[in-house]
Order: C-alpha cells, then structure tokens, then sequence
C-alpha cells in the first residue's frame, strides 16, 4: 500500500507561482512511475507531468518551461514536488499525484487507469 497526499495548493494571480508537494509513505520505493494530473473544471483528468525510476521526467506541452517536478527520498518516504511557475488561468484545477506499481511507456502514463494510488488533490487557482 502506498499513501498520497497533496499540499501547497492556493490561489495566485496571473504569472505567479506554486509550489505543490506530494508526501508519499508505504511502499513507494516499489512504484516504478509517479506523474502528476488535474482536473478542471468541465474537463477530463489530464496528465501534466510524469517522472520515471530513472529520473527521467515528462511534460504536457501546455507547461513545458513552466513546469518543474522532482522528488526526494528520505528512508521509506518521498516528497513529489511540482513547481509551477508562469501560471495562467487555464492552470486552474485540482491537482494531483499518482503512483503506478508498473513502469508506464509514453502511451501508458496519459491514462489515469494505469495509475494504482492517488491523493485526495490539492485546488489551485489563477486569478487575472
């Protein structure tokens, strides 16, 4: 079993900036892909980033250059972090992280049903 839970979530202006952790507990040193998705309103869950056991990171052309996620490790916890910059309006929604317990090719990860753990998501707003 593996825990999730968002924070770091709020309301900003237009070209603001957040900071969103994702603390992780249980058996997260055996999940082989975490990715972050959201959900605004009157759309689909989407995802917007993705990082692999390789460190090697994905994101949604929508926040490239943006968008920034990384974790950190301490003994049988981690910390997903997604730093978000440049914010706009259309970066509003709940956003949340994921955990799969198998790796995720490029196909696989855009699909929330191959993720196993969620967190109950975080609001941020954008405000012009």
């Amino acid at each position: 079993q593996v825990q999730l839970a968002e924070s770091g979530g709020g309301s900003v202006q237009v070209g603001g900036a957040l900071s969103l952790s994702c603390e992780a507990s249980g058996m997260i040193r055996s999940m082989k892909y975490m990715a972050w998705f959201r959900l605004a309103p009157g759309k689909e869950r989407e995802l917007v980033a993705g990082l692999d056991t390789d460190d090697n990171k994905f994101y949604i052309d929508a926040v490239k250059g943006r968008f920034s996620t990384s974790r950190y490790f301490n003994g049988n916890s981690m910390i997903l972090y997604l730093r978000m910059s440049g914010l706009k309006p259309e970066d509003t929604a709940i956003y949340f992280c994921a955990a799969s317990r198998r790796p995720l090719g490029a196909r696989e990860r855009d699909h929330s049903g191959n993720f196993d753990y969620w967190g109950q998501g975080t609001q941020v707003t954008i405000s012009s």
